[in-house]
């Protein structure tokens, strides 16, 4: 691994500026080390070597007259394969989708990111139209976890968390329906946001819809805040905005003094493996050594899962309503019976599950007068073997019940970080951070203070290469 495979996107863009490094070596330097470790975890589905180095040629002229176009100029960043992005295909996963395009549209995130000066070197693995919490698709097969490549990478963003864990480029886009930045973040030892939502525009809108957030994952809470200043921006084709829109900042201090934590260990529901629990105990002990005030206490809802699971249902038959027959049979089964699912629902059982939701709102608004963020284990588990749903042996039937701490910040729209914590079992765990709608900054503040106290190690490698 080279050194300047190690670099955050704040430090490349000083060496820029500094004339001591060039986009052009730095996007050589990350395509060589996607070429040696994708084969490997299967983070990218599609890679444009030609595209990513003609667009750092073009900015290294402009680092040379002092003119970067962007806040992004030169860096190497991905983007994830449900995004529409220019000149590289978007089959989300799919064999129900066409190869042949024509990839010629942007979505707003991608166009900020390119607006911005970011190289794009291109598009990040999910599972089938993002619908489940793991990363393999009937397309391009299994993403595997750098930590340990017998074990997933998480998902539905699982291919930015392993390229985010490898530094295969720096930043990556993920989107989080139901916990799918964070999740991967948890499992690959990365840092994750899923703003508030409408903070980032989405267009076309997702199926998922109301549920559906975009944000970045990658190895510092710093360059996930510079591509947050690139993308929380208006577009006006984003029909669902849902938040006002200010440039996301981090506070100078590093300490959390003044900050009042509500520390939940299971959510007087989960069962959490102990030595996830106890990882995510010593991070909430840094919390205090850092100044918060932390009180012990749960949100005071219960598993609103039957609540999640009819709205998910709901969107993934909107998603398969127009396909063939013969599309369906091409399907993921887990997301066909999904779909089939949420044919079966009436207009009664939508209506009731959005007032349900409703009212989790307005519980969490009313938590979050008493409390800045809440905190609390990312998962419940640590990664588990890869080409499985659910892990092998558990009992369980779906991946929503091996998430029971991301789903309800979906359904209430608020911002929920991953900030990794330490290992348990020898592998990542993460420290889930969520406050009130628009109060993103208070993630920021409190995973950027841990972050910098605590820092954890990140991979030069994959380990154990040999699945």
């Amino acid at each position: 691994m080279s050194e300047i495979g190690q670099l955050t996107a704040v430090q490349l863009l000083q060496q820029f500026r500094n004339k001591a490094l060039s986009p052009v070596e730095v996007t050589e330097d990350a395509l060589l080390r996607i070429e040696r470790y994708n084969p490997v975890v299967n983070a990218y589905c599609h890679v444009d070597p030609e595209g990513a180095l003609n667009a750092a040629r073009a900015s290294e002229q402009r680092w040379l007259k002092g003119e970067p176009c962007g806040a992004l100029d030169g860096v190497p960043a991905s983007i994830k394969d449900l995004t529409l992005t220019v000149g590289m295909p978007t089959r989300k996963g799919s064999r129900t989708t066409c190869a042949d395009g024509p990839w010629d549209i942007d979505a707003p995130f991608s166009a900020f990111m390119r607006n911005a000066g970011a190289v794009l070197l291109g598009k990040t693995t999910t599972p089938e139209f993002g619908w489940k919490g793991v990363t393999d698709n009937p397309l391009y097969g299994i993403t595997r976890n750098p930590w340990d490549t017998r074990t997933t990478a998480g998902g539905s963003s699982g291919g930015a968390g392993a390229a985010a864990a490898l530094n295969l480029g720096v930043l990556h886009q993920g989107s989080d329906a139901g916990g799918s930045i964070r999740i991967p973040c948890a499992f690959t030892g990365t840092f994750g946001i899923k703003p508030t939502f409408g903070y980032v525009p989405q267009w076309p809108a997702s199926s998922m819809t109301i549920l559906s957030h975009l944000g970045p994952m990658t190895r510092t809470v710093e360059d996930s805040v510079l591509m947050l200043q690139a993308v929380a921006r208006p577009d006006a084709r984003d029909g669902l905005i849902g938040a006002p829109r200010s440039t996301p900042w981090l506070s100078d201090a590093l300490d959390l003094k003044g900050m009042r934590i509500a520390y939940s260990p299971n959510f007087g529901y989960v069962d959490v493996d102990p030595q996830v629990a106890q990882v995510v105990a010593r991070a909430v002990e840094g919390l205090v050594q850092l100044g918060a005030h932390v009180e012990q206490i749960d949100p005071g809802f219960s598993d609103p899962l039957d609540l999640f699971s009819t709205l998910w249902a709901a969107g993934a038959a909107r998603l398969t309503g127009s396909m063939s027959e013969a599309q369906k049979h091409l399907l993921d089964p887990g997301l066909l019976h999904i779909a089939q699912r949420g044919e079966r629902l009436s207009l009664n059982d939508f209506n009731t599950a959005l007032e349900a939701r409703a009212a989790l709102v307005a519980r969490m608004a009313a938590f979050h007068e008493n409390y800045d963020v809440l905190v609390s284990p990312m998962l419940p588990i640590t990664a588990f073997a890869a080409g499985h749903n659910v892990p092998p042996g558990s009992g369980m039937d779906e991946w929503t019940q091996w998430t029971p701490f991301t789903y309800p910040f979906n359904l209430t729209q608020q911002p929920a970080a991953s900030v990794p914590c330490g290992l348990a079992n020898g592998l990542p765990v993460g420290l889930h951070v969520v406050a009130a709608r628009f109060a993103d900054e208070k993630v920021l503040r409190v995973c950027r203070a841990y972050a910098d106290a605590f820092p954890t190690q990140h991979l030069r490698a994959p380990k154990d290469s040999t699945p």
